[in-house]
């Protein structure tokens, strides 16, 4: 269940308390009127059902609710009524399945901010994958896939898309853009560095690497894998299941690929800073496109299954 807090100007409380009751799924509506005093107005409460939530919101944002007054809309841990057993009963789908578009726009917007600690995990992440790659340690690219904060963006950009929102899909695209940008120049420095003091050679680059050589070599797999991890990432975000999250996160080798194009920049070997940049571009792409189809899919469910629904009475 979703509980709403609602700031309603006085004379907009009768149309928005007909709203909420008009909505299959909604439930335990309380009104205290004059209660708000910044904005003032009528404090409404209610719950609604997760699978009906978007729908609710969305009729509220359509009459100006957002703007002259507000909304507030939190998980609830637990609801022991049997009114809310009969809400979720009534409301299509499964909340489970749900999408609350409004949430998942806020969400990928916070995590696509070209930040000082975005830029810093990307960096360390980038770093830490260096090591793992001049180390043939595949401990280390682990470590540093589950690091890298990349899938916020990647995540902004699918939802911008779906969402037709081109300031979220600009300030998503500049994020992921200078943020690899920056990681991967402080890498190549942080090569530089580290040869100085050697303990990165020459040789650790051209050698053979039978657990991290795969990074420079992309193929058609690992395009696949990418696909596989945007739908399933997508999926975690959607559904509010962000442990999924962390596998996605070490099952692509964006983090990595940077990191190897960076090193081996820093030691000339343009052959395998170039399969690395194939590599990198090919997960991003994967999983952007990945994103944005499991978006569509579930927007044409959800359409589906509440124009199946009639409003109550």
């Amino acid at each position: 269940m979703l509980h709403l807090r609602l700031i309603v100007p006085a004379d907009r409380t009768d149309e928005v308390i007909a709203t909420v009751r008009g909505t299959v799924g909604a439930t335990h509506l309380a009104v205290l009127p004059g209660a708000a005093r910044e904005p003032a107005g009528d404090l409404v409460l209610c719950d609604v059902a997760r699978e009906a939530g978007d729908q609710l919101i969305g009729r509220l944002r359509r009459l100006g609710l957002d703007e002259s007054g507000a909304i507030t809309a939190e998980e609830v841990g637990l609801s022991l009524s049997r009114h809310a057993d009969r809400a979720e009963a009534e409301a299509p789908g499964e909340g489970s399945d749900a999408v609350l578009w409004e949430e998942l726009t806020e969400v990928t917007h916070e995590e696509s901010t070209l930040s000082v600690s975005y830029v810093a995990f990307l960096a360390v992440a980038t770093m830490l994958a260096a090591c793992g790659v001049m180390l043939d340690n595949a401990i280390l690219i682990v470590g540093a896939m589950a690091v890298g904060p990349e899938f916020g963006p990647l995540a902004g950009i699918s939802t911008a898309l779906v969402q037709r929102a081109p300031r979220l899909a600009g300030r998503s695209l500049w994020a992921l853009l200078a943020g690899f940008a920056l990681a991967m120049t402080v890498t190549a420095g942080f090569s530089w560095l580290l040869d100085a003091l050697g303990l990165f050679r020459d040789e650790m680059v051209t050698a053979d690497r039978p657990n991290t050589g795969f990074i420079w070599h992309p193929d058609w797999m690992s395009f696949v894998v990418a696909l596989l991890a945007g739908v399933a990432g997508t999926l975690s975000l959607t559904s509010a299941k962000s442990g999924a999250l962390i596998g996605v996160a070490i099952s692509v080798t964006t983090v990595p690929a940077a990191a190897n194009a960076a090193v081996a920049f820093s030691y000339a070997d343009y052959a395998q800073t170039w399969g690395s940049a194939v590599q990198l571009l090919a997960n991003l792409a994967g999983i952007v496109l990945a994103g944005t189809l499991t978006l569509l899919a579930q927007k044409a469910l959800w359409r589906l299954a509440h124009a199946r629904t009639p409003p109550r009475p």
